[in-house]
């Protein structure tokens, strides 16, 4: 039987920073204070972690698995750059993954169930959110990532249902969810970023580190001056 891969996983995308190492069966990971502090630590932290796991090298690694997104522009941007640099440096491939389905990973491995929607806060009043189903052994994509106010995504978790809705939106925006089972405190976790990088070897998904690249679905973040003095005219005039 093949051994599973040696991995490293960094998921920044968040207000937390989540990092493992999985070497056979052991698996270490710490979380803390992600956001605009994820850029100055993250490194510092993986490199402690591989210390830990028996003074890996990059070099000894399978891959690194990261959460691409959707989800904090300067997380995602953080995340994808260090994840290039050690990538790139070690000869190593990478393995993005979807924030979202590791909120759902992470609900399964919970007993949440195998139709998982996950729904992140995405701020500006809006969500991130997906729908997943594990059929025993793989996950697929069901709805894919995309943005929903919380009226609109109530609305299709009423029409479609499922067995769980996991995530931090379900308390940022107080979605209804009706008789599904809910997981607010569900996360996109090192170790099911890990379970899901491990399962993404197997199938041979490694890519070359120049690929390790962000998903964005909110297509503009900020107006420009012009932008928002038009805006505001069109305001005015209304």
């Amino acid at each position: 039987m093949t051994s599973p891969a040696t991995l490293l996983a960094i998921e920044t995308a968040t207000e937390t920073m989540s990092v493992g190492v999985a070497v056979g069966d052991r698996v270490l990971s710490e979380e803390s204070a992600g956001g605009a502090q994820a850029s100055a630590r993250l490194l510092p932290v993986v490199l402690n972690l591989l210390e830990a796991a028996g003074g890996l090298r990059v070099q000894d690694l399978d891959a690194i698995a990261f959460g691409r997104g959707p989800g904090a522009f300067t997380g995602l941007r953080t995340a994808c750059s260090v994840t290039q640099g050690l990538a790139f440096g070690a000869g190593r491939p990478v393995l993005p993954v979807d924030t979202l389905l590791v909120v759902a990973e992470a609900a399964r491995a919970a007993d949440a169930g195998h139709e998982v929607w996950a729904a992140l806060d995405a701020r500006m009043d809006e969500i991130y959110a997906a729908r997943y189903r594990f059929d025993g052994l793989d996950w697929h994509t069901v709805h894919p990532p995309a943005l929903y106010s919380a009226e609109a995504l109530s609305q299709r978790l009423a029409c479609e249902g499922g067995d769980c809705v996991a995530g931090n939106a379900l308390l940022v925006h107080g979605l209804q969810v009706g008789t599904m089972n809910t997981l607010p405190h569900a996360g996109p976790h090192a170790g099911a970023l890990i379970e899901l990088g491990r399962a993404a070897w197997r199938r041979g998904e490694a890519l070359d580190p120049a690929l390790a690249l962000p998903l964005y679905i909110r297509e503009k973040i900020a107006l420009t001056t012009a932008e928002r003095d038009a805006l505001k005219l069109a305001k005015e005039a209304a």
